[in-house]
């Protein structure tokens, strides 16, 4: 699943194309996504200008007079800045054609994506008690050292919660707790305070060398250009395991727990 990373390079990626731009049509080619497409997008939507993007944990917002689209792309969703007379193709499942003669195109195979709708004013449900932005000012080690006193939870657990942070999921916990030296299972009221200022540390570098390196392509993101996103070739512990470790050359552990896979050192991270 797109994690933080993967969210900002999309918003960066489409922004310059639709920013400014009026929306002329929206077309709703399958509506039945993970929620329902509102039927009303396609009339409060077509006619208004984009006047901004924003990024919100996972989601990617379109902001317009009268609110906001929210997109979350799922597991395998895409959008893509196309010429208006490029053909459609399987799972492309919405399209917003742009006074330009360009179109924004939403792609979602596994149709685990959304498109929801914000009035403005409002706040979505959605977007409603979410963590702080790990790449803003007010997340550190003493944020996450005081939100973790009395939980028992995993740290990785406890980290990829989005009440606590958002935008951290399985790919960049797993980097974050290798760069800090950390095992995933620890319990987060464990984690000293010392540990949490290096972990709050690694998330903010690891997110920001990410997104300059477009993101992580492991099997379904692609940036807006279509172009892989390269940061997987950088990873020190996710989607390694048996492999040596890049720091001590011991065997990277594969750790399934809850449906999820942990990926650690056993040497490196304690």
């Amino acid at each position: 699943m797109p994690e933080l990373p993967e969210v900002e390079t999309t918003r960066r990626g489409i922004a310059p194309h639709v920013e400014g731009r009026v929306v002329t049509r929206a077309i709703l080619r399958r509506p039945d996504l993970r929620w329902p497409i509102p039927r009303e997008i396609a009339q409060v939507f077509a006619g208004q200008r984009v006047t901004g993007t924003e990024r919100r944990a996972k989601y990617l917002l379109l902001h317009s007079d009268p609110g906001a689209a929210i997109i979350h792309l799922g597991m395998s969703g895409s959008l893509r800045v196309l010429d208006a007379n490029v053909p459609v193709r399987a799972h492309d499942h919405v399209d917003l054609l742009l006074d330009d003669g360009h179109l924004l195109r939403f792609n979602d195979p596994r149709r685990f994506g959304c498109l929801l709708w914000q009035p403005a004013g409002q706040t979505h449900a959605l977007l409603q008690d979410l963590g702080p932005e790990p790449l803003e000012q007010g997340f550190d080690g003493d944020y996450l050292f005081v939100r973790s006193r009395g939980r028992s939870a995993p740290v990785k657990a406890f980290l990829m919660d989005q009440r606590v942070v958002v935008g951290v999921g399985n790919i960049y916990v797993a980097e974050a707790l290798f760069a800090a030296g950390v095992r995933p299972m620890r319990a987060a009221g464990k984690i000293t305070r010392r540990e949490y200022a290096l972990l709050a540390a690694a998330i903010r570098r690891i997110l920001a060398h990410a997104i300059e390196r477009g993101g992580t392509t492991l099997r379904d993101f692609l940036k807006p250009d279509g172009e892989p996103g390269y940061f997987e070739q950088e990873l020190f512990v996710y989607g390694r395991a048996g492999e040596a470790c890049k720091r001590c050359g011991s065997a990277i552990t594969l750790r399934r727990d809850a449906q999820r896979s942990s990926f650690y050192c056993r040497a490196c991270q304690r």
